[in-house]
C-alpha cells in the first residue's frame, strides 16, 4: 500500500510537464543529473557548518570584536526572588499593572522594586552585544563568500543574461560539478540555521525567519529534485547579493561606527529593493511563472514551485517595509540605524523616568482606587 501511495505521489504528471518524467533524469552518456539521495549530503555539511561556526566565532569573530571596540555593559542581575521568578518563567515576562501590584504584595516589595526586578530579569535573557556581533560576523562571512562563489558559477552561463534559457532543454539539463557544490553548500548552510535557531539571537520577526528558512530549504530541495537547477542558482545569487551588506551594517552598529553603519545599511536597502522587489518578481518569477506557460501546459509541480516563490516574495515585502522605516528614521538626522527586529536592552534610567512620571501624575490628582496610575510599558524596539 505504501509503495502504491509513493508511486502516486511521485507520478510523472505531477512533477513534470506532459511527455517528461523521472526517466529523463537518469544518467547516460557521461551526463550526470540531480538525484534525490544527493540531498542527504546536506546533513553532514550542515553539521560541519555548526562546528566551523564555533571555531570561527572563537578565533576570528571574538578578536575582531575586540579590535573594533565591541563591548558589553555590565548588567545588574535581578536578585533571587522565588515568587517573581515563578511568575516570570510560567506566566509572563511583561506583567500587567494589576499583576505587578499583586506581586508586590506577595513578594513583600514595592511596585517600583517589582518593576525594576522584571526589567533586570528581562535584560539577563537578552543576548549580549558580543554574541550578536559574532553571529553577524559569521553570517557576513558566509554570505559574502557565497555571493562571489555564485557569481563564479554563473558568470559564464547564458541564463544569467537571458533568463528564458533556464528552460532550454528542460528537464534534460545535465548537472555541472560547480552547480552541485553551490547547491549542497547553500542548502547545508540553511539547514544549519534551522539546527541553531534555538541558540541564535531571537528577533521580532522570529516566526517570519523560520518560515523563510523552511520555504528556502523546500524551494532549493524541490528545484534540485525536478532539475530546476538553473532557476535555483539565480534565486540563490539574488538572495546572497544583499544579505552580506545587512550583516556588515549590524557589525558596525554593534561596534558603534555610526556613519559606516548608516552607509552599509543604505547600500543594503538599495540592493535589497532592486534585487528582491524588482529583479526577483519581474524577471525571475516572471520567467518561472509566466514564460513556461508558452512552452508547457501547467502541472502541479509548476504551481508548487511558484507557490514557494510567492511565499518568499511576501516575506520580502514584509522586510522591505521594515527596511524603509529604518531608512526614514535616520535620513533627517545622523543617528545610527537600529534593527527594528531586535529587543533593546532596558536601562536603569527608564525606572527614574517612570518614577518622575508617576510623581507628576500624583501631583495632578490622577489617582484611581487609592493608587497612582503606573505605566509599566517598558518594551523598546530598535
Amino acid at each position: 500500500m505504501l509503495s502504491r501511495l509513493g508511486e502516486q505521489i511521485w507520478a510523472d504528471w505531477i512533477w513534470f510537464p506532459e511527455g517528461h518524467g523521472w526517466a529523463d533524469l537518469t544518467d547516460h552518456d557521461g551526463q550526470v543529473f540531480p538525484k534525490t539521495q544527493d540531498l542527504w549530503v546536506t546533513i553532514p555539511i550542515a553539521l560541519c557548518f555548526l562546528v566551523c561556526r564555533q571555531i570561527f566565532e572563537r578565533t576570528v569573530a571574538t578578536p575582531l570584536a575586540s579590535l573594533l571596540g565591541v563591548s558589553d555593559k555590565q548588567r545588574v542581575r535581578a536578585p533571587p526572588n522565588p515568587v517573581l521568578e515563578s511568575f516570570f518563567c510560567s506566566t509572563s515576562k511583561n506583567p500587567t499593572q494589576s499583576s505587578i501590584e499583586s506581586l508586590s504584595k506577595q513578594a513583600g516589595c514595592s511596585v517600583r522594586q517589582v518593576q525594576r526586578w522584571f526589567r533586570r530579569r528581562r535584560n539577563q535573557d537578552r543576548p549580549s552585544k558580543l554574541k550578536k556581533f559574532r553571529e553577524a560576523c559569521w553570517r557576513f562571512t558566509f554570505y559574502l563568500l557565497a555571493f562571489f562563489a555564485g557569481l563564479a558559477v554563473l558568470v559564464d552561463k547564458p541564463w544569467l543574461y537571458d533568463m528564458k534559457q533556464m528552460w532550454d532543454g528542460f528537464p534534460k539539463m545535465p548537472l555541472l560539478p560547480s552547480q552541485y557544490w553551490y547547491y549542497m553548500i547553500e542548502l547545508g548552510f540553511y539547514v544549519s540555521l534551522l539546527f541553531s535557531v534555538a541558540s541564535d539571537v531571537k528577533r521580532k520577526d522570529f516566526k517570519e525567519q523560520i518560515i523563510h528558512h523552511v520555504a528556502t530549504i523546500s524551494l532549493i530541495s524541490f528545484s534540485w529534485l525536478v532539475n530546476y537547477i538553473r532557476a535555483g542558482t539565480l534565486i540563490m545569487l539574488v538572495h546572497d547579493s544583499s544579505d552580506y551588506l545587512m550583516e556588515s551594517a549590524k557589525m558596525f552598529n554593534y561596534a558603534g561606527w555610526r556613519k559606516t553603519c548608516n552607509l552599509s545599511f543604505t547600500m543594503f536597502a538599495a540592493v535589497f529593493i532592486v534585487t528582491r522587489l524588482i529583479i526577483l518578481p519581474f524577471w525571475i518569477i516572471y520567467t518561472t511563472w509566466v514564460y513556461p506557460l508558452t512552452l508547457y501546459p501547467p502541472f502541479l509541480g509548476f504551481y508548487f514551485f511558484n507557490g514557494l516563490m510567492l511565499v518568499l516574495q511576501a516575506l520580502h515585502i514584509f522586510w522591505a517595509v521594515l527596511i524603509v522605516r529604518m531608512v526614514i528614521k535616520f535620513l533627517p538626522g545622523n543617528d545610527i540605524v537600529e534593527d527594528e527586529r531586535s529587543d533593546k536592552e532596558e536601562t536603569e534610567s527608564e525606572d527614574e523616568d517612570v518614577g518622575r512620571e508617576q510623581i507628576e501624575k500624583f501631583k495632578n490628582g490622577h489617582v484611581q482606587n487609592g493608587h497612582t496610575l503606573l505605566n509599566n510599558n517598558h518594551s523598546k524596539t530598535d
